[in-house]
């Protein structure tokens, strides 16, 4: 059985995700999902996610797609988190082109293109100025 491994924030669920998601599943029979901490993410971003990691890691887990989630505590751990899940594949966004390939001794390494026009920082920007 071949085993995808993905990470993402997943703040503000949206198309994107859904996208990214889906795509990733048809690299295989089973999908690994990392969700970022509050923490992580508040290092990467210098702000908390809208949706605490429970609820994030609860949404996740309600697609059919996805067959488990963990939360993901650091950037650095990639690696160990590969392995620990036997992945054979990390799909990641093309946001993140060339910044896994460190791993490709381990796992094939795919980027996918995002969703056009669509982002959670934007979305929550937008939210920002229309209330």
């Amino acid at each position: 059985m071949k085993r995808v491994i993905t990470f993402g924030t997943f703040d503000v669920f949206h198309i994107g995700h859904i996208n990214i998601l889906e795509r990733a599943a048809q690299f295989g029979e089973h999908l690994v999902v990392g969700v970022s901490s509050d923490k992580l993410n508040f290092s990467k971003k210098n702000r908390y996610p809208i949706y605490n990691e429970k609820d994030r890691v609860r949404i996740i887990s309600s697609m059919r797609v996805v067959n488990e989630v963990f939360i993901e505590e650091s950037l650095e751990l990639k690696l160990e988190y590969i392995k620990k899940y036997r992945a054979d594949v990390l799909v990641m966004g093309d946001d993140w082109e060339g910044r896994f390939d460190w791993v490709k001794d381990t796992c094939n390494v795919i980027y996918l293109p995002r969703t056009p026009s669509i982002s959670t920082t934007e979305i929550i920007e937008v939210v920002k100025t229309t209330r």
